[in-house]
């Protein structure tokens, strides 16, 4: 059972590196600033997922250490910073269009 959790969250953060990847990519190759916003807010959001998931991982599935700890806690805020700035930016930018 556990196993298949973590096979399930790893293949989740693979999913979300690979979408704030293209949507990476999306943002550096548009002129239009709005869609650029968008794409970008949109980066942030996964990232921020992909980094909540990190932190479950880190601070659930694994022997406990103390830095395993501060990784997992550094993660979370990153993970909550990052998903807070995308969906506010990615509401701005949406109301544009």
């Amino acid at each position: 059972m556990l196993t298949g959790i973590q096979t399930v969250l790893s293949a989740f953060i693979v999913i979300m590196l690979i979408l704030s990847m293209y949507y990476s990519i999306r943002y550096r190759r548009q002129k239009d600033p709005l869609l650029r916003g968008l794409y970008a807010a949109r980066m942030n959001i996964c990232m921020g997922i992909m980094l909540l998931a990190i932190a479950v991982t880190q601070l659930f599935f694994f022997t406990d250490s103390a830095v395993r700890r501060a990784f997992g806690t550094v993660c979370v805020l990153l993970g909550c910073f990052n998903l807070f700035a995308g969906l506010r930016n990615h509401r701005r930018f949406q109301s544009r269009n």
